[in-house]
């Protein structure tokens, strides 16, 4: 049996598909310090430790001199964490006092102007292909190949469903958007698209029940219908649906995490009735397990990354325990970092290796599975699955 140590070497080896960035293809590195530092996740936790909402307005002196403290206050997180490897890892800087901070701000900038920047990040953890929902962000500047797009619907889908659901007219509104949803997912299918992404708010509606517009269907309801007209489409092109599931943003000005025990009960119908994979994609812990238990229940469900407030250690190896027992790792993804720079990339894949490799570790011990088996349940999860998922064989 490997050490501990030479086992973490191989487990930081194994390639990588990012299934779920922002990154931009023509602006993929941070082009300063405060890019890094102002990431959305990390920027939550440090507004928690005292660091001002309003940071970008101040001159750089007053933003250092408030970054410090608040970065010392929440050096337990989990992103403080990621952070700190980041400058650590790549720039071999620790963040200590002010210069060091100006020594790390002078450090990305110069690594903004190296074309082959990206591409060397990437590569420091094998990070093989990204995936973007926006088309025209995946022209990959410098890198050796382009962004999997994997277009994301869920503006369109709300659209149509007020549209439909808000028309004098319903019946001729709907097939009016049936004949648009059409004519899209084949357009995504000609431009070589492998399948189409969308996030779903809370929904009072069930896909094992038919609802019909001249009675007055709910909103939710009608966008029940449309789901059932997109998984059709999709499947006469055989391509797959991602769904984004567990975040709210009706209850207050912020995104919150919303735990819905029959979220995943009320899709089940579209997962049994029609033959494409679904990748289910969670915010919200308690769907973890739900997620689950659909994979295991109809073989053309796939669980994908941990998305929004789901990235934290504890989630991560709650998960990855109940996906060990009860599914392949060909069905199961992740890696979601929703980087919106390169750094940010390999700085959340970095932490998910890191805990892929001392869970399964810890499962070797124990006895549970033996060296070969968790080698290849942690290729699975790293790239495997998405890669099989989205017909990459880069």
């Amino acid at each position: 049996m490997l050490n501990q140590e030479a086992w973490m070497e191989e487990i930081m080896g194994l390639d990588v598909l990012d299934t779920h960035t922002h990154l931009v293809g023509d602006r993929l590195a941070a082009r300063d310090f405060w890019e890094i530092a102002h990431y959305f996740w990390l920027n939550r936790e440090m507004q928690a430790g005292g660091y001002p909402a309003n940071a970008l307005e101040l001159t750089e002196e007053d933003r250092i001199a408030a970054f410090l403290p608040a970065y010392r206050a929440t050096r337990n997180t989990l992103m403080n964490g990621v952070f700190t490897h980041i400058f650590r890892n790549l720039y071999g800087i620790t963040i200590s006092d002010e210069q060091s901070i100006r020594d790390a701000d002078a450090a990305v900038r110069a690594s903004a102007m190296r074309p082959q920047w990206a591409q060397e990040v990437a590569d420091k953890l094998n990070i093989r292909a990204f995936v973007t929902n926006i088309p025209e962000h995946a022209k990959f500047n410098d890198m050796r190949r382009d962004a999997i797009v994997i277009p994301r619907i869920d503006g369109r889908l709300f659209e149509w469903t007020r549209t439909v659901h808000e028309a004098e007219s319903p019946v001729q509104a709907l097939d009016a958007v049936k004949q648009t949803i059409r004519q899209l997912i084949s357009e995504f299918k000609k431009q070589g698209y492998p399948g189409i992404m969308t996030t779903l708010p809370g929904y009072d509606a069930q896909a094992n029940r038919d609802y019909s517009v001249t009675e007055g269907a709910t909103r939710d309801q009608m966008m029940m219908v449309l789901l059932h007209v997109i998984c059709e489409t999709l499947e006469q092109h055989g391509m797959f649906l991602q769904l984004f599931l567990g975040v709210e943003r009706s209850w207050c000005g912020e995104a919150v995490p919303a735990n819905d025990p029959q979220r995943i009960l009320k899709l089940s119908g579209l997962f049994e009735k029609y033959a494409i994979a679904f990748e289910l994609v969670v915010a919200s812990e308690i769907n973890n397990l739900d997620v689950v238990q659909a994979a295991w229940n109809f073989p053309n469900v796939h669980v994908g990354g941990m998305w929004w407030f789901n990235f934290r250690a504890s989630t991560y190896r709650d998960s990855m325990q109940y996906r060990l027992e009860a599914i392949p790792a060909i069905k199961s993804s992740l890696i979601v970092s929703d980087a919106r720079c390169i750094e940010w990339s390999y700085g959340k894949i970095y932490l998910v290796k890191k805990l892929i490799g001392e869970f399964l570790y810890k499962q070797i011990e124990a006895g549970w599975l033996d060296e070969e088996t968790a080698l290849q349940t942690a290729k699975g999860w790293l790239y495997e699955s998405a890669a099989r998922r989205y017909g990459f064989n880069g």
